[in-house]
């Protein structure tokens, strides 16, 4: 069963609604352990660059280097005292429209729930009204001796929130002297046959659909080293050096060997799901209602 990591409330105008935080994350990383060539693990130690000796993790203090050599010295009580308390309410300051926030802001993501039975209703009502207006929510939170800024956005059923980083923690693409200051000109040909490569491309976004290859294939050969039964593949050698390719070439030969083709059945179902929208667009207007679009648009942010 899922543990909640921080509880608190959410506070807009004079409504405060008690909410849990539970990690939206499960992380399937493969980690490893040193091992000496006897099989015994190798563990780290803290040890000492002037004596060499091992020292206590209890003896030990956090320094700032401030010069070459010299530190600014900090006992583990002292960092205690400074660091922020973990904030119990996240004020909201701010409702914007999410497609205004890029998503380089957006760090990791939390299911919000009510804490109670009490706060379902205020929870619902804050969902439904952001969702109809389409827009997020914006304030700060304070998490394991960090202070964020959070936005808060329907998602699914329910509420998500998304630590964020603030402005001057992103850095802007005028400090990367690789990055164009201009975007090249391209040719209306080049243009037309990258367009046909992307159309057939297109297709609707099922997270499901995509796999860390790389992980599958690491824990498949962990179970076959557990039987004994893994075999050694020699690999492939890399090629001496890249072909360089026109890009009018590349391009077309892309067309020619019918990059969609592996594709055409997510084309059809993209071309269903338009037509599909269109019907029920057409029918929508006729009525004069209109349709939100927030829950889909959120996801992609999660």
């Amino acid at each position: 069963m899922a543990r909640s990591i921080w509880s608190g409330s959410i506070s807009f105008g004079l409504v405060t609604i008690p909410v849990k935080t539970y990690s939206a994350i499960r992380g399937h990383d493969v980690h490893f352990h040193l091992v000496a060539p006897d099989g015994s693990r190798v563990r780290n130690q803290r040890v000492s660059e002037k004596s060499g000796k091992v020292v206590e993790y209890s003896k030990l203090k956090k320094g700032y280097e401030t010069s070459n050599g010299k530190y600014a010295i900090f006992d583990q009580d002292e960092l205690k005292e400074l660091a922020p308390p973990s904030t119990k309410t996240i004020d909201i300051e701010d409702f914007v429209p999410l497609e205004d926030i890029d998503p380089i802001y957006f760090e990791r993501t939390y299911h919000l729930a009510p804490a109670n039975d009490a706060a379902a209703h205020a929870y619902a009502l804050l969902a439904t009204v952001m969702e109809e207006r389409e827009r997020v929510a914006i304030g700060k939170v304070v998490m394991r001796e960090k202070q964020y800024l959070a936005a808060i956005r329907p998602y699914g059923k329910g509420l998500a929130l998304s630590t964020m980083l603030f402005a001057d923690e992103v850095v802007p693409q005028s400090d990367i002297s690789d990055v164009p200051t201009r975007r090249a000109k391209v040719s209306s040909r080049e243009r037309a046959l990258a367009e046909q490569i992307v159309e057939s491309l297109e297709s609707t976004w099922k997270p499901e659909r995509y796999h860390d290859d790389y992980e599958e294939e690491l824990r498949r050969r962990i179970k076959a080293k557990q039987k004994g039964t893994l075999e050694t593949v020699e690999a492939e050698e890399a090629p001496s050096g890249a072909k360089v390719v026109d890009l009018m070439e590349a391009l077309q030969a892309s067309l020619e060997r019918g990059s969609g083709h592996k594709r055409s059945t997510r084309k059809a179902t993209t071309k269903r799901a338009r037509t599909s929208g269109a019907k029920r667009t057409a029918k929508t207007k006729g009525t004069g209602t209109r349709r939100t679009t927030t829950r889909s648009r959120t996801r992609r942010a999660s």
